[in-house]
């Protein structure tokens, strides 16, 4: 079952960064706030770390840079930042979380 909800959220976020990007894209005067983030990561095995860094990659508007070498810490780009606390805020609760109950 937490397979299957974390496909659910994964696909909920890919539909939310395609609107996301597609209004950044259409929107006139295009002023975007680019950024690197470190987000402080949960996950801690290889595996997670992967999974986690790969469904960020596969969203829309967001890519995983580097994790650091204590595995603690994933730097993440986005196209837009708005609101840094929001953003790990919203992937800590809608991604980690659930890949975190899916690989336990």
């Amino acid at each position: 079952m937490s397979w299957i909800l974390l496909l659910a959220s994964f696909i909920w976020e890919l539909i939310r960064g395609v609107v996301m990007v597609a209004a950044l894209v259409l929107r006139p005067g295009l002023r975007l706030q680019p950024a690197i983030i470190a987000y402080p990561l949960t996950v801690s095995t290889d595996a997670q770390i992967t999974l986690f860094a790969n469904l960020i990659t596969l969203t829309p508007g967001t890519l995983s840079v580097d994790v650091s070498d204590d595995r603690k810490t994933l730097y993440i780009h986005t196209i837009d930042l708005r609101n840094r606390d929001w953003l790990v805020g919203r992937l800590a609760s809608v991604l980690e979380t659930r890949v975190l109950r899916a690989m336990r």
